[in-house]
This record gives structure tokens, sequence and C-alpha cells, in this order.
């Protein structure tokens, strides 16, 4: 299987199945009237994001769609929506990049689109398309450097046209829209109600199957749309001919006080390294503030590291961690925090490690309240999920054990971030109370050196760190790391003695704007 053509596809093909298992074109079986129409999915400031799966490929791609302003475009009062696809984890480092914008302007009375605009990029390309849809009668030509496609949706006004609908049970709706220069008909028909689990919680759910006529697409298509007005889409599968898609919300926000000016006649695209997303909460998508509070990090922010063995040049693993959003979970705010590791090329047919780790962490103290770790190294199998009460001293895991903490202890990935929150200047020393399978350690984080190192093509100012415990053999493992000596406090490089040799994870891409 060529792997990285199949991941080509799959940024734009979110898109196109978030729209596809989206009914748009409103007309029933028998050819009836255009179904009713509710401006309940349109509010100005709404935030979705969605984390995609592939196969065995826990996290591939995030999508992000936006309802960004209200005004006049080209003499037309309008609505602007946005939305951003982009590879993630190992897929970016190791397979594919991409970085696409999408921007459609659409009759706010109708959800009918009369302009879009797509930014494509990837490792090889990028360019810039402009089409003019739906004329209304009696405009003059359009530009022969502009394509027209009457009656028409694209795939983001389509994602937005069909939470507009009844969406009743029984229905059978048709879809006509048009993308990747050619136009799909599909059938949508709506099953029934089904209580749908995510990672951001549990949602009662309208289920919509979905066929495509006249291509094999993709297979078993279903979405899952919330409950409610709003008819957010919470969760999308599907079966193409090289593996499963999974699209899952990973959250949703309503921005107060969102822009209402009128948009640009030629309105600036917004490119961002890494996505923005901002969790739902539970059980339904409600609005929540997430100002960024005074953190080294950005929300959507995502280091990748790739890791080696003594002197090789080969990495054998990659690592991602990702600072995902920012929401309400399990009635506390939080942060949400992921790290994915695997072995990679000639180390993983050696063996096999596929590990995940999520955390939930309070934002002003990064302490967690919520650690899940799933773990597939070789024939071991660990999944374990943590809750964490701070202010008693107790962990209680799913299996109802109970540990007694001391207050203020860290998981791995907390460590990683709250780290970066110190001030770190030589030879200043913290101590951090860390979880480490089961038991608690102390952490000694001792800044020892300012150098330069090398990462890659680039010589990069850091402070050099030691990262010892309080057991008997403090140093035993001789780890250290290497951080960014600016405000950001990137950790560049991070190694480690053991029974192999010297182990070493370095940034893969070092970013070069300060977020």
């Amino acid at each position: 299987m060529n792997l990285s053509l199949n991941l080509r596809v799959i940024p734009s093909f979110v898109i196109l199945l978030l729209a596809l298992a989206f009914p748009v074109f409103g007309q029933n079986g028998n050819g009836g009237a255009p179904f009713p129409f509710s401006s309940a999915p349109y509010q100005v400031g709404e935030h979705l994001t969605y984390d995609v799966s592939f196969s065995n490929f826990l996290s591939v791609a995030h999508v992000e769609v936006q309802v960004m302003s209200r005004g006049m475009f080209a003499g037309r009062d309008s609505i602007q929506l946005q939305a951003h696809a982009q590879t993630t984890g190992v897929v970016n480092v190791a397979l594919f990049s991409l970085n696409n914008d999408y921007t459609t302007y659409i009759d706010p009375e109708t959800g009918l689109p009369f302009h879009s605009q797509e930014v494509i990029r990837d490792a090889t390309r990028s360019n810039e398309v402009s089409v003019d849809m739906n004329p209304p009668a009696g405009t003059d030509a359009i530009p022969s450097k502009l394509k027209s496609f009457p009656g028409t949706y694209d795939f983001l006004s389509a994602f937005y046209r069909v939470r507009s609908l009844p969406l009743a049970i029984g229905s059978v709706y048709t879809l006509t829209i048009h993308g990747d220069a050619q136009d799909y008909q599909a059938e949508f028909k709506v099953t029934g109600k089904e209580v749908v689990k995510t990672n951001v919680g549990s949602f009662s759910s309208v289920v919509v199957q979905v066929r495509v006529n006249g291509g094999a697409m993709f297979k078993n298509a279903k979405a899952y749309f919330s409950d409610d007005e709003r008819h957010v889409p919470v969760l999308i599968t599907a079966r193409v001919s090289t593996g499963d898609i999974t699209v899952e919300l990973a959250g949703s926000e309503i921005i107060k006080g969102g822009p209402t000016a009128t948009p640009s006649p030629t309105p600036p695209i917004t490119v961002v390294a890494t996505p923005t997303p901002t969790p739902a909460p539970r059980p339904s998508p409600t609005p929540i503030t997430t100002a960024n509070a005074d953190w080294p990090f950005s929300i959507g922010e995502q280091l990748n590291y790739q890791v080696y063995v003594g002197n090789t040049n080969a990495p054998l693993g990659l690592a991602t961690f990702q600072v995902k959003s920012r929401s309400r979970y399990f009635e506390q705010d939080g942060l949400y925090l992921s790290l994915t590791a695997q072995t990679t090329g000639a180390a993983a047919r050696l063996f096999v490690a596929n590990d995940t780790i999520e955390s939930y962490v309070d934002p002003q103290s990064f302490l967690p309240y919520r650690t899940v770790i799933n773990r597939s190294e070789g024939r071991n199998r660990i999944n374990q999920t943590l809750i964490i009460d701070q202010n008693r001293g107790a962990v209680t895991t799913d299996k109802g054990l109970r540990l007694e903490i001391p207050i203020g202890t860290h998981d791995y990935l907390s460590l990683f971030y709250t780290i970066r929150s110190f001030i770190i200047t030589p030879p200043k020393r913290n101590a951090i109370p860390l979880l480490v399978e089961g038991k608690t350690k102390t952490l000694f984080v001792t800044a020892l050196k300012r150098e330069t190192i090398e990462i890659g093509q680039q010589k990069i100012k850091a402070i050099a760190i030691s990262l010892t415990t309080d057991d008997p053999q403090s140093d035993k493992y001789q780890l250290r790391a290497w951080i960014s000596d600016d405000r950001r406090r990137l950790p560049l490089r991070f190694t480690c003695q053991t029974e192999l040799g010297q182990l070493r994870a370095d940034l893969a891409i070092v970013p070069t704007s300060t977020q």
C-alpha cells in the first residue's frame, strides 16, 4: 500500500466526508420543496475542531471550521465561513505535510454559497483557487478566470447547511456538491438516535447513513449530529479502500464578541502552524471562554520528536506532544494534552510499540486531574484511566484501586509542560512530585548551564538541565534536556543512558515564529 499517497488525500477527504455526510440540496425522495432553514448553526464565533484517525494511526489530521463574521461582500449581505485542514503527528513529520485553508461566503437567508477560496499547501506546492457560485439572476457574466457551478454547494457551505435541516427520523435527503473538479451525488437517510461516546464526553445524537451514487469513495459511512438545534456533528465514521477513517469532535467554542465587521473584498487567509482546537463540554456542546493565560505555549501547539540510538542517523521512533484544546472536561476547566509515541522503520519491524497518553490539567497550575494511558508494546497491553484528586491527595484507577499521593503530583505529560513554566536560570533547582508506575517519586529539575546546540541545520541557544530523582541511584539514567533560551522554553533535545546505549530525542521541526 502506498501510504503516503493515501494519506495525501485525507484532510481534503475529511472535509468532503463532513460535507457529504450532511444533506444540503434540500429535496426529499419525491422531489418536494426545499426543507426548512434554521439560523442556529450560523452563530458568529462558533468554532468547531475535529481530530482525524486513519486505520492504526490514532491522529493523522485536524480539521477546524468557524463562522467568522457577517457583513457585506461584493455588495451582498453574507456570512463568512472558514475551515482549516492539516496533517499532524507521524503523518506530518514522516509521510506527508498538508496545510489547507478554505473560505466561503454564503447567503444568510438560504445558506447558498456565492464565493469561495481555497489555499492548498503541501510539501511541493502552494496554490490558491477562487470560485464564484450560484450568481443571482440578471448578474453579468462571470470573468473567464473563474468557474461557475449554479445551484450547488461547496464542502464548507454544505457542512453548515445540513445542520439547519430538521433531520427527522426516516427522512431521505439528496445532495449535489462540487469539489475536487467534479460533482458528487449522495443519498442520506436519517435512521434513528444513539448515544455516542467521544473523548470529550457522551452525546445524544441523530444518526445519518450516507451513500454515494456512481462511485465507491467510501462505504458504511455514518454521521452523528447532536440532538439539539445546533446539530453539531460529533462523530463521523467511514471505510475507504485502504482503511477506516474516524472524525471525532475535539472542541466546541462560541467566541463571544466575535467579528461582525464587513468582510474585506479580498479577505486575508490566516496561516497557522497547527490547528487551534477548543474541546466541547459534556453532554452537549456549549460555549466557554478560552482566553490564553501567560503560558509559554499556545492552544494547538504541536511538537514532534524523532528518537535515535547512539550516533545513528536513522530514527527508531517518533513522539508527538500537543496542547489540543481548552474547555470544561468532567465538570472542570481544563487543558487537554496528548502524547503519542511509536516505533518506526527498522525498529518497528523488530518491535512494535504504539503508546498514547492523554492528560486533562488545571490551566493555572498544570496539575492533572485525569490521565488516560494506552500502551501497546509488543504483546503487552496497558489501558488505564486515573482520576486524580489534588485537593485530597488521592488517585483512583478505573479498576477501583486507590493510591495516596502528595498534593501537587504530576503525571509524565503534565510534567513536560510544567517544566516549561519554570524560571530556568542556572543553577536554579525545582522539585516536582511525579507519579511513576503507581508510585510517587520526587523529580529534581536542575538548570546546569547555557549553551548552543545544533538541531538539524539550526544552531539554537539553550539551557541544559538535569532530571534526577530521590532514589538511591538518583542519576542512574543520566537524563538530560535542553530547553530553548526564550519565552517559549521549547524542549529541544532529551538524552538518557540505557542498556542499548544513549537514547536521543530531537525536536523534528523547530518553529521559527513566536507564538
